[in-house]
């Protein structure tokens, strides 16, 4: 999947809407899945992205304790959300407060497929720990060269 790419700021209405960037809604469609992701923010899966990724978690095995802890913090923390007429989103009140999202967001894409909600100021900071040469380097180190 591809189209998840680009930064946008929007923010959050007093009801927790959050409008979804066009060209986002152009490929996820009318409904998706928000979850908790890693490093403090949300992750925005399309169905196709969801489906695949709950294929692998489901084949983790239930009796490792490390494996039922991933999928409890995982499906605990998803929720599938519908675009409304306006293009908004109802955030769950649970998923702001794990990302610490008050009224100023910022959605990334992230290239493959997914896409992160962001605290504004928290991206910012995010954002600024990474220069392009370490991006270069961390590349090369992964084999890709561009």
């Amino acid at each position: 999947m591809t189209g998840l790419i680009g930064e946008y700021n929007r923010t959050i209405d007093a009801k927790g809407r959050m409008s979804v960037p066009s060209k986002f809604s152009t490929v996820l469609g009318e409904s998706f899945v928000i979850s908790k992701g890693f490093d403090g923010c949300l992750v925005i899966y399309s169905d196709e992205e969801w489906n695949l990724f709950s294929e692998k978690l489901n084949s983790l095995p239930s009796f490792d304790p490390q494996a039922r802890q991933i999928k409890r913090f995982f499906g605990s923390g998803a929720t599938r959300v519908d675009i409304d007429s306006h293009g908004r989103v109802l955030v769950p009140a649970s998923l702001m407060e794990y990302a610490g999202l008050k009224k100023d967001v910022t959605i990334v894409g992230t290239a493959d497929g997914r896409a992160e909600v962001w605290d504004t100021d928290k991206w910012n900071a995010e954002a600024g720990n990474v220069s392009p040469e370490d991006a270069a380097k961390n590349l090369f180190e992964r084999g890709i060269v561009i």
